[in-house]
């Protein structure tokens, strides 16, 4: 009889809730399922920012998309399974634990509560998403916990007018610069564009065709084996 992936694969715990680190890289979102759009893009801002751990944060109930189609425990194991082999990589389940949406600044306050007032504590976030951040709750208040590191891709385009525009020209800094403070700047960045996206797998797996090599080989034997998607 064939093992479950589960039991075959290397158990990952997920991180305690207080950790000591001089700099952390969060990345939030729903993960429905992780991709090697998100896997790479992690490691190009790990790289770049230089921070010691880049955590995956999976939200329960965002407040700006549709609720997830699979559970938080489902989505939580496929990043596990998709980080394996990634040590400066970690997988963080607090926003699965609260009841209601998942706010940022919520998570970010617990964090910068933990980890203490001078860590280097990055948010990471796409330039679409930015381009609304005056939709967020409290958004003003995200740069008094952390900086922000906008994700440029080569179809979105930098907030030229109104509320975030003005936010990003009063905070902008270069990578360089936010390295040497806690909190309060924002960075533009750009990198290796993959247009993929987890709607799009979803949409494969539904008409019964593989999204193999969209994402990690494991992450798709789980989806397969709980038969996720279909």
């Amino acid at each position: 009889m064939r093992l479950s992936i589960i039991s075959t694969l290397k158990k990952i715990s997920v991180l305690p809730r207080i950790s000591v680190l001089n700099s952390l890289a969060v990345m939030g979102g729903t993960f429905d399922p992780i991709h090697i759009g998100h896997l790479r893009s992690a490691l190009e801002m790990r790289e770049l920012l230089g921070c010691e751990q880049l955590r995956f944060i999976p939200c329960l109930q965002s407040p700006h998309r549709a609720t997830p189609t699979v559970s938080g425990a489902l989505r939580l194991r496929m990043i596990e399974l998709a980080i394996v082999d990634e040590s400066d990589f970690a997988v963080d389940a607090r926003e699965l634990d609260r009841s209601g949406p998942s706010y940022t600044i919520d998570t970010l306050s617990e964090l910068r509560a933990e980890l203490g007032a001078h860590c280097t504590l990055y948010l990471i976030i796409g330039m679409d998403a930015f381009a609304e951040l005056d939709t967020w709750r409290r958004w003003r208040e995200l740069l008094d916990f952390a900086h922000i590191v906008v994700m440029q891709r080569p179809q979105s385009e930098v907030p030229r007018h109104g509320a975030v525009a003005r936010l990003l020209q009063e905070h902008q800094r270069d990578v360089s610069e936010l390295k040497k403070t806690a909190h309060g700047g924002i960075a533009v960045v750009t990198l290796t564009p993959l247009p993929i996206s987890a709607t799009a797998i979803r949409t494969l797996i539904s008409g019964k065709r593989s999204p193999r090599y969209l994402l990690p080989d494991a992450v798709w034997a789980f989806i397969r084996e709980q038969h996720l998607y279909v």
